[in-house]
């Protein structure tokens, strides 16, 4: 088991290596005094178990927990203080343990028994029951799982049927409103053909990882039981309904969160019936993305909310909101160089795509900055 370490006392690091040195099957794979570089090695998945501070520094441990947590979900999190007033709110992040300082080694040799213990049975109930299908929706269309690798789809409109039921996230949908979406450019008698050979196809593309039930299909209508999957666009919305306010006890996990945005939604895919949530997932990320740059921004954090607000101007040249930020961040930077270019392309954009002038928002901003 590779465990790591995160306290800014040097006593304790020193203590908790010495101890964890004595347990058998354990191997330290980093030894940090603050929470930078910590979740670095965690996305890399080289780490077991994470012993963390609750008040590290000038850190949030707590925060950094949730980050991890956000980053990998099977990452078992103990934390470690002197402030045992703490445990409520910490458990907030699920940890395995909350140990109060002086730790003992019999109490180390416990903890460390029950994440071993735990991550036994998860193996043994993962090998003893159907894999999760990992599905990613944004910027692309991707699915596949760790027992089976990717799934290969044996027809493009048995993908297409998958990403439809995808899109409705569990619900049914009655057969015939997906022959109009989906199979609309065929005679009616043709169409079922299609959509049954589809069915049939899905659920053998699915065989491999165990899961050709997910497609269920009863009294005129079909869904996906998406118990066993994991959906990167349904996670992304869940993520930010739970952050519904910004501060500084969540901001890590938002930052994290908008890094998940790779792209809109089957982005790389034409569907006619995708356009519509296509969008509504852009305003969503669109409106959680300005909310996060403009809580950094408020706090000096300027590059990284100038980071953002550049990835939310890329999906939508014409978000006059984002184009607001992005000028303001600029100009609070100090760089004119790149608040003038800024200016001057929005400005062109606008005039050669919509004949429009920057509105007057845009133009007071431009003049108090330039």
């Amino acid at each position: 088991m590779r465990v790591l370490i995160v306290d800014d006392e040097p006593a304790m690091r020193l203590a908790m290596k010495r101890l964890l040195s004595k347990v058998e099957g354990v191997a330290l794979a980093g030894c940090f005094e603050s929470a930078e570089g910590v979740l670095d090695l965690v996305r890399e998945g080289n780490v077991d178990l994470a012993f963390l501070d609750i008040r590290i520094a000038a850190d949030d441990g707590l925060a950094l927990a949730r980050s991890l947590r956000a980053a990998r979900a099977d990452l078992d999190i103990v934390f470690t203080t002197s402030h045992a007033d703490y445990a409520i709110e910490a458990y907030d992040v699920y940890p395995l343990d909350y140990m109060v300082k002086p730790i003992s080694r019999i109490r180390l040799e416990q903890t460390i028994a029950r994440a071993a213990g735990k991550r036994y049975t998860s193996a043994g109930e993962a090998d003893a029951s159907s894999n999760r299908l990992t599905v990613r929706g944004l910027g692309c269309l991707e699915a596949g799982s760790k027992q089976a690798g990717a799934v290969k789809w044996m027809s493009k409109k048995s993908l297409e049927l998958f990403a439809y039921l995808l899109v409705h996230r569990g619900r049914s949908v009655a057969k015939v409103r997906i022959l109009e979406d989906i199979f609309s450019n065929m005679p009616l008698k043709n169409a079922e053909t299609y959509l049954h050979t589809a069915v049939y196809q899905l659920r053998k593309a699915l065989s491999p990882q165990g899961l050709k039930d997910m497609v269920v299909s009863a009294q005129e209508q079909y869904n996906l039981d998406l118990e066993q999957a994991d959906v990167d666009f349904i996670r992304f919305e869940q993520g930010v309904r739970r952050l519904s306010d910004i501060d500084g006890t969540n901001v890590a996990v938002a930052v994290e969160l908008e890094k998940q945005y790779a792209g809109g939604l089957f982005e790389n895919k034409s569907y006619a019936w995708a356009i519509a949530e296509r969008e509504r997932m852009a305003i969503v990320y669109g409106a959680f993305a300005k909310r996060l740059a403009g809580w950094l921004m408020g706090r000096e954090r300027y590059r990284e909310a100038a980071q953002i607000a550049r990835k939310v101007v890329s999906h939508d040249e014409f978000d006059e909101d984002a184009n607001l930020l992005l000028l303001h961040l600029f100009g609070a930077m100090g760089d004119r160089q790149s608040f003038h270019n800024h200016y001057a392309h929005y400005a062109q954009l606008l005039l050669q795509e919509l004949g429009l002038q920057p509105s007057e928002k845009v133009r007071q901003l431009y003049e108090r900055y330039a």
